[in-house]
Formats: structure tokens, sequence, C-alpha cells
């Protein structure tokens, strides 16, 4: 993770970032104090963008700069299960987890959200599942040459399960009966962008924008004023990005959770990357992409996966009754067709 570039925001920016830019730039007249600068680099196998809102001061911005590489270094060197040298990785290694063991501040923050969110939707988000994206090729493992057997699948799903791990939180530990593999890739991308979010904070930057792989928290305004404004994608498979819905996010978070990047092809079938745990098997229902607003990253990067597993009509009757900001885009045979909450409706743009 290092710093790759700074520069003001309203030069040309290429990435999946593009689309999240061009509609937080859209309209913008910069008071000749501040500017939008963009702060980006690769992490977590993917790449961040930030954009600050600063007067122009290339030795603050640098320094801005170096201190968001720290945080996302220190949240990698704990959660990565890439890393066989990280927190996380030397925790999935004991073969003795039935006493407690010692977890940092910030792991211990994640995993108790994890619960929070495993709770709320029935163990459709389960970060003990981890053994068996592994046994479908989606973790640090190898792809299977074949797709797991059933009495394969089944052993390995036994021994998992949310109920399995217990928590601590003074002094933060966990322990678990059974020895688990946590994997936390669908909520330490958010957990990151919060970490960032917390820094620029305490460095005194009221607005910001900060994004991580599609996970993004917001905070103040933009120079002229207005909120940010984000664009939620069209799930389209392959490099296309084109626009399905803009929403405007005055100081939250929002995450998408989708099946249309992350998936292979096997003996004729197609594979999607989120995995169910009630079956240990990759979902299949007609629901492509689920985004959530929620105040912190990791909160809405957990639901939208916990939703996604859920399927439409089982997570928008959650979100519905949570009063929780979503929006579902299904699959039809006419194309795809958008589903918000009433919560959710407030936020949008266009």
């Amino acid at each position: 993770m290092t710093f790759r570039m700074l520069q003001p925001a309203r030069a040309v920016l290429t990435s999946v970032f593009m689309m999240l830019a061009l509609a937080a730039l859209a309209g913008c007249s910069f008071q000749p104090d501040e500017e939008v600068w963009e702060i980006s680099g690769p992490v977590f196998g993917t790449t961040y963008h930030i954009s600050v809102v600063a007067p122009e001061d290339r030795k603050k911005l640098e320094v801005l700069a170096k201190g968001i590489d720290e945080a996302l270094e220190d949240v990698d060197a704990s959660m990565s299960t890439w890393r066989k040298d990280s927190e996380l990785s030397k925790l999935n290694r004991r073969e003795d987890q039935s006493d407690w063991v010692p977890l940092s501040k910030g792991l211990y923050e994640v995993l108790a959200k994890a619960d929070e969110i495993s709770r709320l939707t029935d163990g459709a988000f389960d970060v003990t599942i981890g053994p068996v994206v592994n046994l479908w090729g989606f973790g640090p493992e190898a792809r299977p040459e074949q797709i797991p057997s059933e009495q394969r699948l089944a052993q390995v799903l036994s021994r998992t399960g949310y109920e399995q791990l217990a928590l601590r939180a003074s002094p933060p530990a966990v322990k678990a009966a059974l020895p688990q593999y946590i994997d936390l890739s669908a909520i330490a991308k958010g957990y990151g962008v919060d970490a960032v979010a917390r820094y620029l904070d305490s460095e005194g930057i009221e607005s910001y924008l900060v994004e991580i792989g599609g996970e993004v928290r917001t905070s103040g305004a933009k120079p002229d004023g207005n909120v940010w404004r984000l664009a939620i994608e069209q799930p389209v498979e392959g490099a296309e990005h084109t626009i399905n819905l803009i929403v405007s996010l005055p100081s939250r978070a929002m995450a998408t959770s989708g099946d249309y990047r992350n998936y292979y092809e096997s003996e004729g079938r197609r594979f999607s990357h989120t995995i169910d745990p009630e079956t240990g098997k990759p979902i299949t229902h007609n629901l492509a992409s689920v985004t959530v607003i929620a105040d912190d990253s990791m909160s809405a990067d957990a639901l939208a996966t916990g939703f996604t597993v859920m399927g439409f009509e089982r997570a928008s009757a959650l979100a519905t009754r949570d009063n929780i900001p979503a929006y579902f885009i299904i699959r039809t045979e006419n194309g795809f067709e958008g589903h918000q909450t009433p919560a959710f409706s407030s936020y949008v743009t266009q």
C-alpha cells in the first residue's frame, strides 16, 4: 500500500472510481481557497480513492497521504487472510481456540459488528464460512479443479457457524470450541473505509469522500456547499460501467454487493463468489445487486452481503421492518428492475 497519486480531483480520473467521481464532482464551482484533492493507491487487492476538501498545501496533503497509507496498512496487517503474518491468519492457524485468544481493538470491533449483523440476518452473514469459501475457490487458496462434492461440502459446513465464536470485550478476546477459519472479506473493506475516515477526522478534515473497492463514506460537503453525489452501478458483467441510479450521501456510508463481478464457470455452470452459509453453496436467486446506506461503512458492507445472500423478498422485508436504506436490483426476463425501501428514497437524486 503506497501513496500513488495526488492531484486536484478536477483532473481526468480513471478506474471504477470514475463514476463515483463524476457524480461527486458534477456541478462543482470550487472556491479559490479550497479544492477537492484525490489521494489514491492499491490496497486489499483493489484500490482506494479518497477525495478531501482542503486548501492547496502540498506538505499537509503529503502528510495525509502517508497517514492514510498507515491506517490501511494497520487494517491489512490485522485482518487479511491473504497475508500469513496477519493477526487474523495467526488466529486461523491455531489448532486450539478453546481458550481466550487476545485480539487487537480493531479486530475485536469488526468481529463484534459481524456478530451483530449475523444475528440480524439470521446467519445470512457469517464470517466463519471461510473454509467453504475456500472450497469453492474464492479465498486465498487455488481454485479447485472441480466443484466440491456434497459429502466434502457437508463435512466442512458442519464445523462452521457464527454461533461458534464467543467474544469478550474487556480485554478483547475470542474463543471457539471448534477451531474456526474466519474470513472478513465481506466487512474488512468497510472497516478500512471507517479507519481512514477516523484518521481524517483526527486531522481536522471536515469534508471528504473515502472509497475502497466500491465501499464509500462521506463527511461534510463539497466546496460549493452541495453534498456528495454517488452513482450506483448497473449490474452488467464485463468491463462496461453504466449508471443505474444516483444518490446524495450526506455524511453517511454506502456499500454495494453483487454477484456480477466475481464468479467463475465450471462444468457449464456459473458460480458466484457469494456463498449461502446455510447451504454452503453459491447463491442462485435473481438478486443481482444490493446497496445499503448506514452510519458506518463496515455495517453497510456486512449488511449488503447479508442481504445478497438472503435474496430480495427476505432482505427487503427485513430492511423495511428495521428502517434500513436499501436498494435492490433484480434480474427479470425483461432486464433489470430496481426496488428501494422507504428509508432509501430520501437519498435518491435521479
